[in-house]
């Protein structure tokens, strides 16, 4: 039986599907998430589009689109870190509710670690806001541990993230 759901790279011409994505993602869960639907909604289509051409065209870069019967249901974005080439970082990541509990973030997340770790990443973390137990329990299944870093969700806010992560090196990733 086939999945109910898809999971893909966003294509350059979609940022209208990214922008309509990330704001409901915003607008359903304004905690989890370091930028606001108030920062975000008013950004020029043009902003959007680079954003997702810089994304498509980069081998250190990819967003995700998951798709159930034809519609953008998930997102997520990951990156190799500039620095420490040998770390990934999953950001933005989201399920709409009426696909949550179908299995599309445990495969957001199994998709970003397998591209991480096939560009040699050795370690995958994000950051997940205290007290968002349905995510930190996606997180924990998928093998992610905290690591005792926390910080502010953003400047102003009294909310906390912790990192999470997985270690990527010990071969084939079971998310």
């Amino acid at each position: 039986m086939s999945a109910p759901f898809t999971v893909r790279p966003f294509e350059r011409h979609e940022w209208p599907l990214l922008r309509e994505l990330r704001l409901r993602a915003l607008a359903d869960a304004p905690d989890a998430f370091a930028r606001t639907v108030e920062e975000e909604q008013d950004r020029p289509d043009a902003e959007w589009a680079r954003q997702l051409a810089l994304s498509t065209a980069s081998d250190d870069q990819l967003s995700l689109v998951a798709e159930r019967a034809g519609r953008g249901v998930g997102l997520a974005y990951t990156r190799l870190d500039p620095v420490a080439r040998d770390t990934a970082h999953l950001f933005s990541m989201w399920v709409a509710p009426e696909a949550r509990r179908l299995g599309v973030g445990r495969a957001l997340v199994a998709a970003v670690a397998s591209w991480a770790q096939a560009h040699g990443a050795r370690r995958l973390e994000l950051r997940v806001t205290r007290g968002n137990r349905a995510a930190e329990r996606l997180y924990e299944r998928g093998g992610l541990r905290f690591t005792g870093e926390v910080e502010r969700l953003r400047a102003g806010s009294p909310l906390e993230v912790r990192t999470m992560d997985l270690d990527l090196g010990g071969g084939p990733v079971s998310v």
